[in-house]
């Protein structure tokens, strides 16, 4: 059993599979593969040739505490999320309304995008990431098992972040009433490379091509073509 909208628009050769639901104005493009118990909701468009693997979640709209900073926001409705051409979603992924993805991403098993979001062509987001509200991702980064891009971070192209790296945006760590005015997180430019295990400071930004080293932890600005290493993090010694 499977619930398709009559309001649906299903494209040539699209299977989807059992206990799948598919809201109103749901776009799938060609040649699509829903998996089972996936949930497509209202307005979601999927480009041709994706695949969307067992128990994700598609299009969801967010879901705020009475005390969120982003309450007021959250009174409505974000739009309809998209996901380019030829992209694999996986197994209990959730992608929330409002968030962009491009063409020939994976997004793995287990994580989450959220509203506001857009990701470049190309992209991997890997096993049990969170991306929080407000990011951009460029093009061709690689995202790994478990890292975490706080809400309101810029990532460039070609951006590599390992494993169970850790960012933040908020230097009052929730103290300040303003503090929203002052959020920001992680600024990786253009195919800058964060090791396992790195922690970033709020609004700290990582140059072009630069590389922070494993476990470090970045208290400031690290400059274009820089390695880093050590808490806090200096200048490596050649």
């Amino acid at each position: 059993m499977r619930y398709i909208s009559p309001n649906a628009k299903i494209g040539t050769n699209a299977k989807i599979s059992e206990f799948s639901v598919i809201e109103d104005d749901v776009v799938i493009g060609d040649n699509c593969t829903i998996g089972y118990y996936v949930i497509i909701h209202r307005g979601s468009i999927i480009g041709d040739n994706v695949r969307i693997d067992d128990h994700a979640v598609i299009g969801k709209q967010p879901m705020r505490a009475a005390t969120s900073i982003f309450k007021e926001k959250g009174e409505k409705e974000e739009p309809p999320c998209s996901i380019g051409d030829n992209c694999i979603i996986g197994t209990s992924a959730i992608i929330y309304a409002g968030a962009q993805i491009g063409a020939v991403c994976l997004i793995a098993d287990l994580s989450t995008v959220r509203e506001d979001v857009t990701i470049g062509d190309y992209t991997i987001i890997g096993r049990g990431v969170a991306i929080e509200n407000g990011c951009r991702i460029g093009s061709k980064c690689k995202i790994e098992t478990n890292a975490y891009i706080t809400a309101l971070s810029d990532v460039d192209d070609e951006v590599f972040i390992a494993p169970c790296v850790a960012t933040s945006n908020d230097n009052s760590a929730g103290r300040d009433a303003d503090r929203f005015t002052k959020m920001k997180g992680l600024v990786a430019k253009r195919k800058a490379r964060i090791g396992v295990n790195a922690t970033i400071l709020p609004g700290k930004v990582v140059g072009e091509d630069a590389f922070v080293g494993a476990g470090a932890v970045v208290t400031r600005d690290v400059p274009a073509g820089t390695i880093v290493t050590g808490n806090p993090a200096k200048p490596k010694s050649v």
